[in-house]
């Protein structure tokens, strides 16, 4: 933003051109003080007289007298006058800028921290003036991170009591049913394996909400070791054959080069890989195959990739995919079991390895991307 010179006011203006006029009055008294010190000084004492004739008559060209002592003192004290005229009209100029830098701190102070001091001052005022606005700056952004938690913890009691509250709710009917002895011997197993399914669902939720506070946690360190990835991604995808067999799903694992190793949390990257696919068992909507795949890019870190080949994620969902508890459904129900927390998890795992994670989604592929250093430098590796 290009910076204003300071505008001043009428009443301004005319309070400078009052001290101008003040200035120049005083030092025309203070002139003619002077030249008359000076002429008195020179009728008492011959000396004097005799250097300023010596003077003049040194000051001479073609037998003309171009200088006097008069005039050489009225050029002095006018250069002089001059001088002292500037610096007190430029003082009382910056005194009338701090005034207007006062006004626009009141102005910040009563609430209005959006606005910014947009002044062109000298430097040593300008320097307060920049660091001013970066306290200002500073002190927003405090503001908003408050309101962003304050509103982000809102939203999560919101959304655990919910996700809490609806299984539970079907825990307590069926157990009353089965406790009011109304429920026929065929209905109580049914009864009790809802009611278990739906605990289950509680202790995920739980399950969640503890990983996702501790990985949220600074003191949560990585455990460090060379991890053969092809390896890790055919133990994680023989975990899921039977339940994506169930689907009509298979998986395709992919490793370049094959024998691929990186420094890595392997529990932790496990958990990633158990959400991933998890997510697209889940919400893959006509998916036929998951695919694991893992390169090595130029030498420095490792790209890993889960795709499905299931139903398109909406752009609009793309950008909020990460967030803690956000759902591609539009309802919140548990149909799927999901606690909305899987991929925010997975963001703070691929975070603590200095690593990013990303969603791209078209009518072929939905692929989750995680880019990892290949050596971990800052983690702490186990005593």
């Amino acid at each position: 933003m290009k910076k204003q010179r300071v505008k001043l006011t009428a009443a301004e203006k005319s309070e400078l051109f009052a001290e101008g006029v003040v200035t120049i009055v005083l030092l025309l008294l203070l002139n003619l003080s002077i030249i008359i010190l000076f002429h008195l000084a020179i009728l008492q004492d011959k000396n004097l007289v005799n250097g300023l004739i010596f003077i003049k008559e040194s000051l001479m060209f073609t037998g003309s007298h171009t200088w006097s002592w008069q005039r050489i003192l009225m050029i002095a004290m006018m250069i002089a006058d001059l001088l002292v005229l500037y610096w007190r009209l430029i003082r009382r100029y910056h005194q009338m800028q701090l005034r207007h830098v006062i006004s626009e701190l009141h102005y910040i102070a009563n609430g209005h921290y959006d606005h910014r001091i947009n002044f062109a001052v000298k430097p040593d005022l300008q320097k307060v003036i920049d660091s001013i606005n970066l306290l200002v700056d500073s002190t927003v952004n405090s503001i908003n991170e408050e309101r962003a938690i304050e509103k982000s913890k809102d939203e999560l009691i919101t959304n655990v009591s919910h996700d809490i509250r609806t299984p539970l709710t079907s825990i307590i009917g069926y157990l009353g049913l089965l406790k009011s002895g109304m429920a026929s011997p065929d209905d109580q197993q049914k009864y009790i394996n809802i009611a278990y399914n739906k605990a289950e669902q509680m202790r995920s939720l739980a399950n969640d909400l503890f990983d996702y506070s501790t990985l949220k946690s600074t003191s949560t360190k990585l455990t460090l070791s060379d991890l053969h990835i092809y390896s890790m991604m055919e133990q994680v995808a023989a975990g899921f054959e039977l339940e994506a067999a169930k689907q009509g799903i298979h998986f395709e694992v992919e490793a370049r080069p094959k024998e691929l190793t990186f420094k890595a949390d392997a529990e932790k990257l496990v958990r990633v890989y158990n959400n991933l696919i998890g997510n697209a068992l889940k919400y893959g909507k006509g998916a036929t195959t998951i695919k694991l795949v893992a390169n090595s890019v130029n030498k420095r870190e490792v790209e890993l990739r889960v795709e499905n080949n299931g139903e398109k994620i909406p752009q609009d969902s793309l950008k909020k995919i990460f967030d803690r508890f956000y759902r591609v459904e539009t309802s919140r129900n548990l149909k799927t079991g999901g606690t909305g927390l899987g991929l925010a998890i997975s963001k703070n795992v691929v975070e603590m390895h200095h690593g990013t994670i990303k969603c791209e989604s078209d009518d072929n592929w939905t692929s989750f991307i995680i880019r990892l250093p290949l050596k971990q430098p800052d983690a702490e590796k186990p005593a």
